[in-house]
């Protein structure tokens, strides 16, 4: 069986983010995502590739990536701009979203749900889904730059 391409994410701006009325979060966000294709043998075609942004446990924007492929040991990567207006948070996530920003620490997840296909030569082809999970720390806009990541791809 292939190995499984990795996600990962390669910078995250933090270009904007407000609280209106105290809990009405808007949003504005650029990453670089890199999808890694380890295997040396097998090709591999994305057909669907969807991104998710959270604040805590509040989905705050989405974003499609059109298909693509990656050769072998080839890392594709994509620009991706995420934009939330007026989502609202819950109390304790807009009173913890302020503090952060006073601390300079903004915690944020990106999650990925990918359909993939790996193919050796024309004869073996095998389909499934990938789930990527990074959580980042970005500094308060403007700025915004990537303190931290971690990121995981399971099957």
């Amino acid at each position: 069986r292939p190995q499984s391409p990795h996600f990962d994410v390669s910078s995250v701006t933090l270009n904007a983010a407000y609280l209106d009325l105290g809990y009405l979060l808007n949003a504005d966000l650029t990453m670089l995502a890199n999808f890694t294709n380890p295997n040396k043998k097998v090709h591999v075609d994305f057909s669907s590739v969807i991104i998710y942004l959270y604040y805590g446990s509040t989905l705050i924007a989405t974003q499609y990536v059109e298909p693509f492929s990656a050769a072998r040991l080839q890392s594709r990567f994509a620009n991706i701009h995420m934009v939330s207006s007026q989502v609202q948070l819950p109390l304790r996530e807009s009173q913890r979203l302020v503090k952060q920003m006073e601390s300079n620490g903004v915690l944020l997840e990106v999650r990925g749900v990918f359909r993939a296909r790996s193919k050796l030569g024309s004869i073996l082809r095998y389909s499934y889904n990938l789930y990527g999970r990074c959580s980042v720390m970005l500094t308060r806009p403007p700025d915004g730059i990537l303190l931290k990541k971690k990121c995981r791809t399971k099957r």
